[in-house]
């Protein structure tokens, strides 16, 4: 299995990025899939997480409003489209996946750095918000 993201860069306050991350060797429809992030000198914390029956959603208090998750199953791809960026945005994004129809593992700390809380991880993107 391969995951594949991008759409990482570095925009100025107000803009907005789409990341991407194109899975491989596997069906994503019985995934649900998030997006962690991880900012400098801090702690990895959860962002937004759809589950697998597309009826949960997960956002963070700070990303809410401004942030939406969504896959493309025939695609095999997640995206989290961001808007309204903020240089607190600024972090190493990370796509996940998990076999269980729960968010609870993309709202819960106790999971976020857990190697064995996700079925796959990516490697991350940058991203950088600044002006």
């Amino acid at each position: 299995v391969q995951l594949q993201a991008s759409g990482g860069g570095m925009v100025q306050p107000g803009g907005s990025l789409r990341l991407s991350c194109a899975f491989s060797g596997v069906t994503l429809d019985y995934y649900t899939i998030g997006w962690l992030r991880q900012a400098p000198g801090k702690e990895r914390e959860g962002v937004s997480c759809l589950s697998s029956s597309d009826d949960i959603t997960y956002y963070g208090d700070s990303v809410k409003g401004r942030f939406t998750i969504s896959r493309d199953n025939a695609k095999n791809t997640m995206y989290l489209q961001m808007h309204s960026l903020k240089p607190e945005d600024t972090a190493v994004y990370y796509c996940a996946a998990l076999y269980q129809n729960s968010c609870n593992r993309f709202r819960d700390p106790k999971w976020f750095r857990n190697p064995k809380a996700y079925n796959y991880l990516g490697q991350g993107t940058q991203v950088t918000v600044s002006s």
